[in-house]
């Protein structure tokens, strides 16, 4: 049994800007999560948190201190290093990040599109398969300008499942779907962790889900208050 943590970090930290600009955004930030945890982390915008995830999910460069994921160390990882552990991890953006000229199976199924183990077939039918899960399995062929947010939001959601991965990386998931639609998405993210040992961070506003998580963690002024 694979005993490293998911997510390991040590002394992280995270700077914009050069010079006299240069600003600290990240202090000292130290953290593991285990596979197949659920954590939640909560904080006031601006505070540090997208910034954190974004560094996690291996979208930013590590500066300084030590940042692991699924043990691969990122700090002076290569792009192709890099590639490889984005590979495994499912995100969930605020804003979607749904290609417009796709239809929402067509976006669902760009996981699978470098994935030599899974005919086309296969991957449109997980697609539609996730698609209806999370309740749009009469909207496979929409384009996301004739979806509403909290359809597009689904879209995103299908997408970074579909494809079971090890990490699910989320930011503000149910903040445009109402409460059913959002029990329904994290109880989907749930059973993900339960069945398949995936790991979830997850940063929310949403008092409602508070409840999925096994830890909650805080920050405040790019630092880490773990609870």
């Amino acid at each position: 049994m694979n005993t490293l943590p998911a997510i390991a970090i040590s002394q992280l930290n995270y700077y914009y800007g050069e010079g006299t600009l240069k600003k600290q955004i990240l202090f000292d930030i130290n953290l593991e999560i285990q596979p197949g945890e659920i954590v939640i982390m909560t904080g006031p915008s601006g505070s540090g948190k997208t910034t954190l995830l974004t560094l996690i999910g291996s979208l930013r460069s590590v500066q300084t201190g030590s940042l692991k994921i699924l043990g691969q160390e990122l700090s002076g990882a290569s792009k192709s290093e890099m590639v490889k552990v984005r590979r495994h991890i499912g995100y969930i953006f605020q804003a979607h990040n749904l290609l417009s000229f796709l239809t929402a199976q067509q976006n669902v199924q760009m996981p699978f599109e470098n994935d030599d183990t899974i005919s086309f077939t296969e991957a449109q039918a997980k697609a539609a398969a996730m698609l209806t899960t999370v309740g749009l399995g009469t909207r496979l062929n929409y384009y996301p300008d004739n979806l509403s947010g909290g359809q597009k939001q689904r879209v995103a959601i299908a997408r970074a499942l579909v494809h079971h991965p090890k990490l699910v990386l989320a930011d503000e998931p149910t903040a445009a779907l109402d409460s059913k639609s959002g029990r329904d998405v994290v109880n989907l993210m749930q059973q993900l962790a339960k069945e398949q040992g995936c790991t979830i961070l997850l940063v929310t506003h949403d008092h409602r889900i508070l409840d999925i998580a096994d830890r909650i963690v805080t920050m405040e002024d790019g630092n880490l208050v773990v609870s």
